[in-house]
């Protein structure tokens, strides 16, 4: 058994109910990312794995026990997790920021150690935020922002990280510096990192794992390079496109069919319109 799986879960807020009799594992070792379309219950399934959200029914096993019955600290020391939108108080640091994930290691009878100071410095650095230790949260961009709170998580020292859209807000060269940093911590540290993300040309070149999903269910899943193709994009997508090799990377790379103008400028896709 993985170490983080979903077993016949039901989810749902209130009484509405977003997926139904879902069932997931995540490869231990694997750079997951869930895609799908808006509202077809990705970010539901993350919130459900990380704790947030409990099914009511089934179960989310964490290492083979309910996650639901697991001590808190216990699952924070295992399971770290960064939000769509985190909000950092106002007028703290980097560094006290960042010193926030070493809360799960804390306790009556151990407080702040070299350890804990060891470990926030590597965060900071391998996230390449170090030089930012003294300055304000709320003073920086969007992406030095979201490597903060990507070092935060990593202070956990978690063998587990969920991330929920991680590249939302930046702009295309901080989405890359984002993701190419996830894809180091997975390569060099082992760490299972799952990710949402709404790029679908992103979620094929870094993920090793790619769940695909669609009103609540699971319509693929595997390899990108074994799924991803032109039949799967448009069953879960609605897009008719193309897919070839990314020529850069040789993973999928999907090509949205692009759009002409008839005789009498109506608009039709390139693959449907007729003869000129």
């Amino acid at each position: 058994m993985q170490r983080l799986t979903a077993d016949s879960v039901t989810l749902g807020y209130d009484q509405r109910v977003i997926a139904e009799n879902l069932s997931v594992e995540i490869p231990d070792h694997s750079f997951t990312v869930i895609v799908g379309p808006n509202a077809c219950g990705k970010s539901t399934l993350l919130r459900a794995l990380s704790r947030m959200l409990k099914p009511s029914r089934g179960r989310v096993l964490l290492d083979g026990q309910s996650i639901h019955g697991l001590p808190a600290k216990k699952v924070a020391k295992t399971l770290g997790l960064l939000p769509q939108s985190s909000i950092a108080p106002e007028g703290i640091t980097v560094g006290d920021l960042v010193a926030r994930g070493r809360y799960p290691h804390q306790g009556l009878l151990r407080q702040w150690s070299p350890e804990d100071e060891r470990v926030v410095q590597e965060s900071m650095a391998s996230t390449g935020v170090g030089e930012l230790a003294d300055r304000y949260v709320d003073e920086l961009s969007g992406g030095q922002r979201q490597r903060v709170w990507i070092a935060m998580a990593l202070a956990q020292q978690t063998p587990l990280l969920l991330l929920d859209e991680p590249t939302t807000y930046l702009d295309i060269q901080h989405q890359i510096d984002v993701l190419d940093l996830c894809a180091e911590l997975h390569e060099t540290q082992g760490r299972t990192l799952v990710a949402v993300l709404h790029d679908l040309n992103h979620a094929a070149r870094y993920a090793t794992h790619l769940i695909a999903m669609r009103e609540g269910e699971v319509v693929a899943e595997g390899a990108p390079g074994e799924i991803v193709t032109a039949e799967l994009v448009e069953r879960v997508f609605g897009l008719r496109c193309q897919v070839i090799p990314d020529p850069e990377t040789g993973t999928p790379l999907v090509v949205p069919a692009a759009r002409v103008r008839g005789a009498r400028g109506v608009e039709k896709t390139s693959s449907s319109a007729g003869p000129a």
